[in-house]
């Protein structure tokens, strides 16, 4: 277990705290009433982040600490890659929306990464991203979208899909505060300077495994509309009042212009999938050439991603 000194986390708002993991951030929010006033854990980040998380609930709620229960915004590897070694320690009920049901449960997994819609080397490093699904059949409880999630009852739950069919986002309507998770990102997810940086800027969700654009579009407008004055995301840094409120105001007003990729294999034919998951994956277009720039692009940022990695964390 990792010591108190060595635990790196951030206030978001009262009773909301984050903490980045390498490129992805996890979120802890304490209940302000209700359900014994216990908190909740939102999203896992990747794999072997754990140690790290629990030493954070720790440092945040005592040690022994446990959450009421573990929120998914949705299943990418990127979000949930710690979730089954946590609940061998934390045995919680994992709420997610049913039509992210199918990755969690070993149905399905998502539609694959586009490495050429462009905009940084992370895109092309998304050749290496699983999208495999895990199975946490035991603790998954499906979210009543009318009711909300009992552990947080005074949070909206949001469904905003495209990025995934069952992504969802959290609102607190008492102070305006969003956990967006990756339906935006307030930093440009594509380019690993932007992510080892965490450059701000408001940006569409991540246009390499994004496999709904119409929908992610609808989505971004919806949570706009609610005018949050803080905003936290999966990836990047915390927003908040007129730089949020112009940002994001901008974006949902010219998504089409700014977020969506000018090529890639989901753009004007989206990925279909229902509660059994993917039922149709649009066919990619490619050549050698293509192939080999990807290959070339994988290994180099990887390389980079690790080595910053063992400077920064």
């Amino acid at each position: 277990m990792l010591a108190k000194k060595d635990v790196k986390y951030f206030q978001v708002a009262q009773g909301v705290w984050g903490m980045r993991l390498l490129f992805v951030n996890v979120y802890m929010i304490a209940n302000r009433r209700g359900a014994g006033k216990g908190w909740v854990l939102v999203d896992t980040g990747t794999k072997g982040s754990e140690d790290k998380i629990i030493a954070m609930a720790e440092a945040i709620f005592g040690p022994g600490t446990r959450p009421a229960a573990i929120i998914l915004t949705h299943g990418h590897s990127d979000h949930s890659g710690s979730l089954l070694e946590l609940l061998k320690v934390w045995n919680v009920a994992v709420y997610a929306h049913h039509l992210e049901a199918p990755y969690l449960t070993g149905k399905s997994s998502y539609p694959p990464a586009d490495p050429q819609t462009g905009g940084g080397l992370m895109s092309l490093a998304s050749v290496l991203f699983s999208t495999k699904p895990i199975n946490i059949r035991r603790n998954l409880v499906e979210i009543d979208m009318y009711d909300g999630i009992p552990e947080l009852p005074e949070w909206k739950v949001i469904h905003t899909p495209g990025h995934t069919p069952g992504h969802i986002s959290l609102f607190m309507p008492l102070n305006t505060t969003l956990i967006a998770g990756d339906a935006f990102t307030t930093t440009q997810a594509e380019s690993a300077w932007h992510l080892a940086f965490y450059k701000k800027k408001v940006s569409g969700p991540p246009k390499y495994i994004t496999s709904d654009w119409i929908a992610a579009a609808k989505s971004v407008r919806k949570l706009a509309a609610l005018q949050p004055r803080i905003a936290a995301t999966g990836h990047g840094p915390v927003m908040r009042g007129r730089e949020l409120a112009t940002e994001l105001n901008f974006l949902a007003n010219r998504f089409e212009e700014i977020a969506v990729p000018k090529q890639g294999r989901y753009v004007g034919h989206a990925a279909v999938s229902d509660e059994n998951g993917v039922r149709y994956i649009p066919p990619v277009i490619s050549n050698k050439r293509t192939k080999a720039a990807l290959a070339i692009a994988a290994a180099l940022v990887g390389f980079l991603v690790v080595s910053k990695a063992t400077k920064l964390w």
